[in-house]
């Protein structure tokens, strides 16, 4: 692992660390890399399909094209009919 040391370092904001640390039992180095880890971005990794990104444009097309879909075309009930039955019991 490596090492850091800091220089100059203010006071008011090594006391605040200091507090932070107690109210959180850690040690000072531990609350350290805890607050490095937080405000430090994550990586994302790159997908590993090969396929390429779609374009927004063809993201919305596809999108709509979905919503015109009738679950009747796929052998679905129709929920009107499930729904007067269950109101009907």
């Amino acid at each position: 692992m490596a090492t850091l040391h800091l220089q100059n370092v203010p006071d008011d904001l090594y006391e605040k660390l200091q507090q932070l640390a107690a109210s959180h039992n850690r040690s000072i180095d531990a609350q350290v890399i805890t607050l490095l880890e937080s405000a430090l971005p994550t990586e994302t990794k790159p997908p590993q399909d090969n396929t390429p990104n779609k374009d927004v444009k063809e993201i919305l097309a596809e999108s709509r094209r979905r919503r015109r879909l009738n679950p009747a075309d796929f052998g679905l009930p129709d929920s009107t009919t499930l729904i007067r039955e269950d109101r009907d019991r």
